[in-house]
């Protein structure tokens, strides 16, 4: 099924089931692009086909403002503790950092050039390394160590200078100095894998198989969050990855398959469903990167 179609069976579906406010009869499907880390690496664009597509598993990744691609790739034969690489679109390897431990689990480009990262194992770690993979950053993460793939997530450099990282066994999102001192943190309802910091200084935090994402004032205080109770079927099936788009619409992934094959789910403010995305693959979106909307590229670098 192309994804204009799949889009049209979609809205059948929840025109059926969603009240009638939720579309609009005479409003324009949405379509997005989007790159998808997980067990399958890929570029889908707006009508539907896969239009770049990485063989190995990934934890993280980012189509980078060149058109190149940076990946946190899973641990495996060649890269036993993970890894992190920058490709170009015909596979050219641009920049390596082989992980030292168990897993690497976030790669962010910094506007500086650095590369930021993550290791889980026996002495968890947030990292930047220059593109010669000197390291400039490294400090020890305060976790738990007894469950080395439990440690950490989507960690992000914020503006401030300073790191905020998901803590998963820990349920606690903790922002952390280049020092490695902690300076906030909030407690998570369930595990959090995304911690997203706002513009307006609020974080939105995905919480994986609470299948809810919440968003938190800075004082910790939850001001909005959504669950499968507030959507007409349980679309939400483990919320690894989130994106806050441009227009205040949040992207979910259901890295777990919600019903109906639902990998990602995109609502208002108001947490009316504008639009999903699911295929036939068994394979989850782990995270991922919406890239335009009806054709149109997202105004700067997406905030996630």
């Amino acid at each position: 099924m192309s994804m204009n179609n799949l889009i049209k069976h979609w809205r059948v579906l929840l025109l059926a089931a969603v009240a009638p406010a939720a579309f609009a009869a005479d409003t324009p499907p949405i379509t997005h692009s989007f790159f998808a880390a997980g067990a399958e690496t890929y570029i889908r664009s707006g009508d539907g086909q896969i239009i770049w597509r990485y063989p190995k598993s990934t934890r993280d990744g980012w189509v980078l403002p060149n058109g190149n691609l940076l990946l946190a790739v899973s641990k495996g034969d060649e890269y036993p503790g993970g890894a992190v690489v920058e490709l170009t679109r015909d596979g050219k390897k641009l920049f390596e950092f082989k992980g030292t431990q168990d897993e690497v689990n976030t790669a962010q480009a910094l506007p500086n050039g650095n590369i930021m990262l993550t290791e889980a194992g026996a002495k968890p770690r947030l990292l930047e390394v220059d593109r010669e993979g000197h390291i400039l950053v490294d400090f020890p993460l305060t976790c738990q160590t007894t469950n080395h793939h439990m440690e950490s997530r989507m960690s992000r450099k914020l503006p401030n200078g300073n790191y905020l990282v998901p803590q998963l066994l820990d349920k606690v999102v903790r922002e952390y100095t280049p020092t490695g001192k902690i300076v906030w943190e909030v407690n998570t309802p369930n595990w959090p894998f995304t911690a997203i910091r706002l513009p307006d200084g609020h974080t939105q935090i995905d919480c994986t198989y609470g299948n809810m994402v919440i968003e938190v004032d800075a004082a910790g205080k939850t001001v909005w969050e959504l669950s499968n109770a507030d959507l007409p079927k349980a679309f939400i099936k483990d919320a690894c990855g989130g994106q806050r788009l441009p227009n205040g619409n949040t992207v979910i992934t259901s890295y777990g398959i919600g019903v109906e094959q639902t990998k990602l789910i995109e609502v208002t403010p108001d947490k009316k469903i504008v639009w999903m995305y699911s295929d036939k693959s068994g394979s989850g979106i782990h995270h991922f990167q919406i890239l335009d909307t009806n054709g149109q590229p997202l105004p700067g670098t997406p905030l996630r």
